[in-house]
């Protein structure tokens, strides 16, 4: 990984992403993030993975509480916390060799087997905002979901068809 302050990602096998950061005290800090939404938060001496100082577990609720308590931008009188209302959402990564490419969202049926969401879909420098079923997909698109289900709606999407 680079230098200091620079974020690191590396997918895992299972579908979830290490990311990782040195501070500019020289810590090593990593959060794993799982298709469920769980995180796993580890603060480590120094600047090598050697020695975990603190290992934290969180379900996806208490990362999101987490996440809405680091960003500042969040706490404006004027602005709804997205974590009290349930609004967390997840990337979704479609292959560009899917067998879903250049076919519709809802034959998916993801919302229907899954109960996922998908609020957004990102296509190069684009976002499409609320795609309807009659959405066409195509390799490489990342669906931006609700957290519900999302391993499930990885799983469907996984597949070569209904």
């Amino acid at each position: 990984m680079g230098g200091v302050g620079r974020v690191g990602r590396t997918p895992l096998a299972g579908g979830g992403v290490r990311y990782e950061l040195v501070t500019r005290e020289r810590r090593r800090v990593s959060v794993v993030a799982r298709p469920d939404g769980s995180r796993t938060l580890s603060v480590y001496r120094g600047e090598h993975c050697d020695h975990t100082a603190v290992s934290l577990e969180l379900d996806g609720g208490e990362a999101a509480a987490v996440v809405d308590a680091l960003l500042p931008s969040h706490h404006s009188p004027s602005l709804l916390a997205t974590a009290e209302l349930g609004l967390v959402a997840e990337r979704i990564e479609l292959p560009s060799a899917s067998p879903w490419d250049g076919r519709v969202l809802g034959d998916t049926r993801i919302r229907t087997e899954t109960g996922v969401s998908v609020v957004a879909v990102l296509r190069r420098a684009e976002a499409i905002p609320s795609p309807g079923p009659g959405f066409r997909l195509a390799g490489g698109d990342i669906l931006i979901g609700t957290r519900e289900g999302v391993g499930g709606a990885i799983s469907v999407l996984g597949r070569t068809g209904p």
